[in-house]
Order: structure tokens, then sequence, then C-alpha cells
């Protein structure tokens, strides 16, 4: 049994989380020397010394498999652009997503205790900070695993500062290998990078924020002399150019802004024969 006390101890002594802790004093039977020269061997002690250091540059990457029926996004983060753009660290990011991308994890916490050789996700990157010098993060995840008739898309904004992942859904399997969607899906993933939409329609936009958006609005009319109908009336429809703005399905397309993106959707879809959706989407800024 490792008692609290030690496990304590062997914090203070090496400033490594309460559960690397536990686990190499499991390990070592309670020999606190033991611990601690277990937890510098794999970096994690120097490590927990640079955690608390911001970390807001890095890369984000993504991978697709070759069906485009599952993809993930990840976003792993260093201290400086000097560090971001060595190549050590660029191919040290490339195997952590290449790891991933034959895993199935669905979620961050279980992208961490994937296994990269003989330690998780989350040591490898710990350990890393040894020999980078820089505090590192993983702090982003997502993966998509596509419903029938899906197809899966990324697209990375290079330098690797901007990240998109998508799904778009279709009812004719044919449609996926056309140029015609190819060029489609391409297009709406360079939009979500550079529109930076809040969500996909108006039910995702959480209401917490149209509320908000409206008290703003409403606050700007509040010295008008408007009498409250009035002003009710334009609150709906600057509500209603927010969503316009922030949902993903409504904004003006961004090659085109005579079209929307459902418009776009339509029209390429009538031209394939097939009902194109965009199922979901997730978009990483770096630092974000």
């Amino acid at each position: 049994m490792i008692s609290a006390a030690i496990v304590k101890e062997l914090r203070e002594k090496t400033n490594a989380g309460m559960m690397d802790c536990k686990k190499v004093l499991t390990e070592t039977n309670g020999d606190l020397e033991a611990a601690i020269k277990l937890l510098r061997e794999r970096g994690i002690a120097k490590a927990g010394a640079k955690a608390d250091r911001a970390a807001n540059e890095g890369i984000i990457t993504a991978r697709v498999n070759a069906g485009a029926t599952a993809g993930i996004l990840l976003e792993l983060n260093c201290e400086t652009d000097f560090v971001s753009k060595n190549e050590n660290f660029q191919a040290f990011v490339a195997e952590i997503a290449d790891t991933l991308a034959g895993e199935s994890a669905a979620d961050h916490t279980a992208a961490l205790a994937v296994k990269k050789g003989d330690l998780s996700i989350e040591d490898t990157v710990k350990a890393k900070v040894v020999e980078v010098g820089e505090n590192l993060q993983f702090r982003k995840y997502v993966r998509f695993d596509a419903a029938a008739g899906g197809v899966i898309a990324a697209y990375i904004h290079p330098p690797g500062k901007v990240g998109v992942l998508i799904e778009v859904g279709t009812t004719k399997s044919e449609s996926a290998g056309t140029d015609a969607f190819k060029e489609l899906i391409k297009d709406l993933t360079l939009h979500i990078a550079a529109c930076a939409p809040k969500g996909l329609s108006r039910e995702d936009i959480p209401a917490a924020i149209v509320d908000a958006e409206r008290e703003i609005f409403r606050a700007r009319l509040a010295d008008s002399g408007k009498p409250e109908n009035i002003i009710e009336n334009i609150l709906k429809g600057q509500v209603n150019k927010f969503f316009a703005e922030s949902c993903f399905l409504e904004q003006p397309f961004v090659k085109d802004d005579k079209q929307t993106v459902t418009q776009l959707l339509e029209a390429k879809g009538k031209e394939l024969g097939d009902t194109l959706t965009v199922t979901r989407f997730v978009r990483f800024g770096l630092g974000e």
C-alpha cells in the first residue's frame, strides 16, 4: 500500500504529478529514491518544473486514413516559435500523430493513455521536455469516425497554425470519388480555416453567447430614443446577422460571397445528383 505521505514527499522532491508519483512508487514498491530515479529517467521530474510555463506555440497536424472513413486532428504546443520550427520537434509531433492515427482513441483523455513504445503518449511528451528544454503540452485532440456515406477530410494551413477536420455526408458512394466532390470538400475546409465559424448551425451556438450578443446590441440602442417595439425588431435583425456571420451553413462562401455554404452544398449536390450534408467539423487555432 502506497501511503499518501510518501506520494506527497515524492511530489515535493520532483514536482511531478500525483498519478505519475503513485505509478512509479507502485513500480518500485515504495522505494522513494528508486522512484525519483525512475521519474528522472522518464523525464517527468524535470518536465514538472516547466509545467507552469506558457506553451502557446507549436504545431497542429492531422491524419486521415486511406478510405477517408476516419481522421484525427491534434495540437501539440511548445513555448517558442524557434522550437516549433525545429525539425526534431516537427518529427516528434509527426510520430505522435502517426501513433494515434493507428489507434482508436475517441477523445483527448484516451489519446493521452495510448502507448508509444513503453510509455503512454502523456509520458512520452513529458520525457521530450528534457530534450527540448521547454514546456510541451499535448493540448487538443479530436477523432472523427464517419457514419455510413460519410467522408472525412482535413486541412492544415501552413505552417500548422490552423487545422480543420470535417465530415461530409453523401447518399451515393460514388460521389466521393468525383473531382467535383474533392474540390468541394477542400473548399469547405479552406472556408472553415479562414472564416472560423462558431458552430455548424444556430443550434450549435450556446444560448449564453447569443444572449451576450443581444445585450451588447441592446446597450448600443439604449440611448437611441426609439420605442421598445422598434428596438426589439432591430434586435431581431442584428441577432439574425450575428447568426449569419457565425453559423457555418449560413455564412457567405469565402470564394463566392453571393451564395451561402448551404447554397453551395445544394448546388454541388444537384450537380452530382446527390444530397450532400456537412455532418460536423472542428477547427483548431494554435494556442486558442
